[in-house]
């Protein structure tokens, strides 16, 4: 495991500017680049964390602030710990911002990441890789749809919505995709029933797409997370295992 160094950095995109955390090993040498997505709780302590675990292992890793137009992170003033007593409040809050950020947003948005970390020294060249939590999973397989040849493998983990009957579906774009694809789903998850999960599974098949998808057993939606009620410790650490090793054999 490699010491760590995290800053603050600010990507130029289409529609302004969008804040962002960096994390990368503290060698000064570049490292294959990883773009984390959000979930819809946004950029927080918690979520450096995450990214700082993954550039221990080596990798320079972008986690964006997806709500930029909406203000510099936080966006929504979250408590320390997110129970389940507040999170009707919480939702109520973050709801319009996670509907706002169309398909065709987050496209155009990945773009702008994906060039920041090609143009960045410390990483390394060629393509990179993506993971997301909660909406970022939805966001992790857009991105490796609209662009095959810069992202090498992508991962989602407890995704909600991922394969709808709506004509903008993530699910759809799975013709695109190049890389290697990997889900974890929460067994327990209502915005992921189980027709979904097969419907994205025979559309990544039918596409000829390299994946697995999972399923954690008794996981509810949101179990990376360890500043939610939702936390699973046990399928935390299988989705660390997934992910690293994904990353492993991408690089």
């Amino acid at each position: 495991m490699n010491a760590v160094q995290g800053e603050a950095v600010e990507i130029p995109t289409g529609d302004g500017t969008a804040d962002a955390y960096l994390a990368r090993p503290s060698d000064g040498a570049a490292h294959p680049g990883v773009l984390l997505y959000q979930d819809a709780f946004g950029l927080r302590p918690h979520l450096r964390s995450m990214a700082d675990r993954i550039a221990a292992a080596g990798h320079t890793v972008l986690v964006p602030n997806v709500f930029y137009r909406h203000g510099r992170a936080p966006v929504v003033e979250l408590p320390e710990f997110i129970d389940l007593s507040e999170r009707p409040d919480v939702f109520a809050r973050v709801a319009p911002l996670v509907q706002s950020h169309t398909p065709a947003l987050a496209r155009r948005d990945a773009g702008a990441y994906l060039d920041f970390l090609a143009g960045h020294p410390l990483v390394a060249e060629g393509p990179v890789a993506v993971t997301g939590y909660c909406m970022g999973a939805r966001l992790s397989l857009l991105t490796a749809g609209a662009y095959p040849d810069r992202v090498a493998a992508a991962a989602g983990f407890h995704g909600g919505r991922l394969a709808t009957d709506t004509p903008d579906s993530p699910h759809l774009v799975a013709g695109q995709v190049a890389g290697e694809l990997y889900f974890g789903h929460a067994d327990q998850d209502p915005s992921l029933p189980p027709e979904q999960i097969e419907r994205l599974e025979t559309a990544l098949s039918a596409a000829g797409v390299r994946h697995r998808c999972e399923v954690y057993p008794g996981a509810r939606h949101g179990f990376t997370q360890a500043d939610t009620d939702a936390y699973d410790r046990e399928a935390d650490e299988r989705h660390w295992s997934a992910l690293l090793d994904l990353l492993r054999r991408t690089f």
